[in-house]
C-alpha cells in the first residue's frame, strides 16, 4: 500500500513537472524565437554593428583635436654651408637663418645634426570644435538609428519568409488532401466500374484526376523546400520546427486589431534623418566659425650641432656634426586667420544649411507617408480578418457538403461529374483560406515594421 501511494506520488509530481516544461516548449515555437538567433549571428547585422564602431572612432578622433598637438622631428644631413646676405619672403612655419659671408678655412662641406619639438594648442577657436564634435556625434547616433531600421526589415523580411514557408506548408498539405480525396474516389470509382454499375471512362475519369493532383503534390513540395532554404539563410541552422506555427496559420485572434496606432516619431527611419539633418546643421555652423580666428599657446625646443667651430674652421668627417651643439626654446601665443576662407567657408556653410533643411523636409515627408500607409495597413488588416472568418466559414460548409454528396456518388444518386465539380468548389473554399491567411500575416509583418513593434506577430505566429 505504502509502495502504492509513493508510486502515485511520484505520478503527479512528473506531470506537475512536466506541464511547465511543456507549456514553455510551446510557447517558445514561435516566429519570436527564431528572431535572437538571426540578431547574434545573421552577418548583415555585423555590417551595421561595424559601421557604429567606425562612427564611435571618428567621434573619438574629432575630440582628439581638442588636445595639445605634438610634433617632433630629427635630421642628421652632410653639405655645403655658403650664407648670403639680404632679406627674403618666408612661408607660414619657416624662418630665415642667415649665415656669414666671409670665409672659412678647412673642408667645402660639414655635417650637420638638428632635432625639435614643436606644441601647439588651439584654446580658443569661437566654438569650432565644440560644433565638430556634435557634427560627429550626429554621425554616431545617425549610425544607430540605421542599425535599428535594419533590424526592423531584417525582422520583416524574417516574419515573410516565415510566413512564405508556413503557406507553402499549408498548400502542400491542402494538396495532400485533395490527392486523398481524388484516391477514394478512383478507388470508389475503380470499385463501382468493375461492377458494372458506372462506365469505364468514368474510372479513367477519375484517375485523371488523382494524377493531376499527384502532380501539384510534387509542385507544392519543391516550392515548401525552396522557402524553408531561404529561412534557413537567416536562421543559421539546419532545421527548423515550425509544426506549432503551421497550425496558427490558420487560426487567428483579433486581440488588438481594433486598436489605433500612429507613427512613433522616434522610429529608427525617422530619427536617422533627424540626426542626418543635425549632422548638417551643425557641420554648417563648424564652417562658420570655421573662417573665424584661432588662437594657440606654442611651445618649442630646438637642438643643433655642427660641424663648423666658432672660430670658423670646418670638419667634413661626419661625427664632427653632432659637435659645436646649440639649443633654443620658444613659448608664446598665436593667432591663424585665413581671411579668404570667409567667402569660401561661407558658401559651404549655406550648402549644408540647405542639405539640413532638405532632409528636415525628407523627415517630414516620410512621417506622413508612414502614417497613411500604416492607416490604411488597419483598414485593411480589420477587413481581412472579415474575410478570414467567412471563408473559414466557406470551407465548413463545403466541406459538409462535400461528405454529402460522397454519400449520395456512392449510392449512385449523382453522377461522378457532379461529385468532382463539388470538389473543385471545396478546393477553391480552402484555397481561398488559405491565400487569406498569408495576406493577413503579410499584413502585419507590415504593420509592425512601421510601428516598429514586432511582439504580436513575433508571440502568435
Amino acid at each position: 500500500m505504502i509502495k502504492h501511494i509513493m508510486a502515485t506520488a511520484l505520478l503527479w509530481s512528473a506531470i506537475v513537472a512536466a506541464h511547465p516544461l511543456s507549456a514553455q516548449q510551446q510557447m517558445d515555437n514561435t516566429l519570436g524565437s527564431l528572431w535572437s538567433k538571426v540578431e547574434n549571428n545573421y552577418v548583415g547585422v555585423n555590417v551595421k554593428s561595424a559601421a557604429i564602431d567606425a562612427a564611435r572612432f571618428n567621434q573619438k578622433a574629432v575630440k582628439s583635436n581638442m588636445l595639445p598637438q605634438v610634433n617632433a622631428q630629427a635630421q642628421n644631413t652632410y653639405g655645403t654651408f655658403e650664407g648670403s646676405a639680404g632679406a627674403f619672403f618666408p612661408q607660414a612655419g619657416f624662418f630665415n637663418v642667415s649665415g656669414s659671408a666671409a670665409p672659412l678655412e678647412g673642408s667645402s662641406t660639414a655635417a650637420n645634426t638638428f632635432g625639435s619639438a614643436l606644441v601647439q594648442w588651439e584654446v580658443f577657436s569661437f566654438g569650432k570644435l565644440q560644433t565638430q564634435n556634435k557634427a560627429a556625434g550626429s554621425l554616431f547616433n545617425k549610425s544607430v538609428s540605421e542599425k535599428e531600421a535594419y533590424l526592423l526589415s531584417l525582422k520583416k523580411l524574417l516574419s515573410e519568409r516565415y510566413i512564405s514557408l508556413l503557406y507553402n506548408n499549408a498548400k502542400l498539405r491542402w494538396t495532400d488532401k485533395n490527392t486523398e480525396r481524388l484516391d477514394d474516389i478512383r478507388k470508389i470509382t475503380s470499385g463501382l466500374s468493375a461492377s458494372g454499375l458506372r462506365p469505364a471512362a468514368d474510372s479513367l475519369l477519375a484517375s485523371s484526376s488523382y494524377v493531376q493532383a499527384l502532380g501539384e503534390q510534387e509542385k507544392w513540395t519543391g516550392q515548401k523546400n525552396a522557402a524553408y532554404v531561404k529561412l534557413l539563410e537567416l536562421y543559421g541552422n539546419d532545421t527548423v520546427n515550425y509544426a506549432a506555427s503551421a497550425g496558427r496559420f490558420g487560426n487567428f485572434t483579433e486581440i488588438g486589431l481594433n486598436k489605433v496606432r500612429s507613427i512613433n516619431p522616434e522610429h529608427p527611419v525617422l530619427d536617422a534623418l533627424n540626426e542626418q539633418a543635425q549632422y548638417y546643421a551643425s557641420s554648417g555652423q563648424a564652417q562658420m566659425k570655421a573662417a573665424l580666428p584661432s588662437f594657440n599657446l606654442l611651445g618649442g625646443y630646438a637642438y643643433r650641432g655642427t660641424g663648423i667651430s666658432p672660430n670658423g674652421k670646418v670638419s667634413g668627417a661626419w661625427k664632427d656634426g653632432f659637435n659645436n651643439t646649440t639649443n633654443n626654446f620658444l613659448v608664446g601665443i598665436g593667432m591663424t586667420w585665413n581671411l579668404t576662407s570667409l567667402h569660401t567657408n561661407k558658401m559651404k556653410a549655406e550648402k549644408l544649411f540647405k542639405d539640413a533643411e532638405s532632409t528636415r523636409s525628407l523627415q517630414t515627408q516620410y512621417e506622413l507617408a508612414m502614417q497613411a500607409d500604416l492607416s490604411a495597413s488597419q483598414v485593411k488588416i480589420s477587413q481581412q480578418y472579415k474575410q478570414l472568418q467567412k471563408t473559414g466559414l466557406a470551407v465548413k460548409q463545403s466541406q459538409d457538403a462535400y461528405d454529402m454528396y460522397l454519400a449520395r456518388y456512392k449510392s449512385g444518386l449523382i453522377t461522378l461529374s457532379e461529385l468532382l465539380q463539388i470538389r473543385i468548389l471545396l478546393e477553391q473554399a480552402e484555397n481561398n483560406h488559405i491565400e487569406a491567411s498569408r495576406d493577413y500575416w503579410l499584413l502585419l509583418a507590415y504593420e509592425a515594421e512601421m510601428t516598429a513593434d514586432f511582439d504580436f506577430l513575433f508571440n502568435n505566429l
